[in-house]
């Protein structure tokens, strides 16, 4: 693109958040990107927010303002769409697995997908009452087809709404690759997807691995699965044209560059 830039993974713990967001709007750094579990704590770095961050309450990219302050946006809403925009789900009823930042924007944009029901899985009960009342205060223009939104925190019950869904999410990080063994974890455990139809469509955030062992699962039970790369990539698309202002992005040759470096 003609830009002498370079895009750095910063490791930071939950106490550094702050300071380091604020050195380094000082040293003039052209943008951030905010992931897991920061996406809701930085909205107090922020001294303005955009219409879609300020609605669901969760910031994933920084944008430096003229005054040396972070203006906080989200790009997961357009993120997650890309992959289901051509997918056959209205009236559908969808299953959303946790409550925090990432579910924001997962259930901002299955609004405009004229669902039946969106259900959401969340074992923390207050966490998950917070979330639901947040998103029945979306407003009406973003609302555009969820009939219905609920939450539920009781996992006896989970079943029948595992086996009546035609798209289930997974928005935790279980599954994901770390030091730990929570790659070889099924999000809320193995018995559960036993409820699982045939063609239903799991959408798992995480990529890498790829594929997690949750979308392998769904591969052997025959429903479609999908992973979070074309959410990664679009969404970082998306945060390159807010931090560059130039429109023509190389979304092909950013998710090929990804699917090699994931290979390897």
């Amino acid at each position: 693109m003609g830009l002498d830039w370079c895009y750095l993974a910063i490791p930071c713990k939950n106490n550094d958040l702050e300071p380091i967001a604020k050195a380094l709007r000082l040293m003039n750094c052209k943008g951030l990107n905010i992931t897991i579990p920061y996406k809701q704590k930085v909205l107090h770095v922020c001294q303005k927010l955009t219409s879609i961050a300020s609605e669901i309450k969760a910031v994933n990219t920084l944008i430096p303002s003229n005054n040396s302050e972070w203006i906080g946006a989200n790009t997961d809403v357009e993120g997650f769409l890309t992959p289901l925009k051509d997918k056959k789900l209205k009236n559908k009823n969808v299953v959303v697995i946790g409550c925090g930042g990432s579910a924001r924007a997962v259930v901002m944009g299955l609004n405009m997908l004229n669902f039946k029901r969106i259900t959401i899985f969340g074992r923390n009960k207050n966490a998950l009452n917070i979330f639901i009342k947040d998103m029945k205060n979306l407003p009406i223009s973003l609302k555009k087809g969820a009939s219905e939104i609920h939450g539920i925190s009781e996992k006896l019950i989970f079943a029948p709404y595992i086996e009546d869904a035609s798209l289930i999410i997974n928005t935790t990080p279980v599954g994901m690759n770390n030091k730990s063994q929570r790659e070889q974890e099924l999000p809320l455990g193995e018995e559960l997807w036993n409820n699982l139809s045939e063609n239903t469509i799991l959408y798992d955030l995480i990529y890498t691995p790829r594929p997690t062992k949750w979308l392998k699962l769904g591969k052997k039970k025959n429903c479609i699965t999908i992973d979070g790369l074309d959410m990664l990539v679009n969404q970082g698309a998306h945060s390159l044209k807010l931090w560059s202002g130039i429109d023509d992005i190389p979304i092909e040759i950013m998710k090929l560059s990804a699917k090699k470096h994931l290979m390897n």
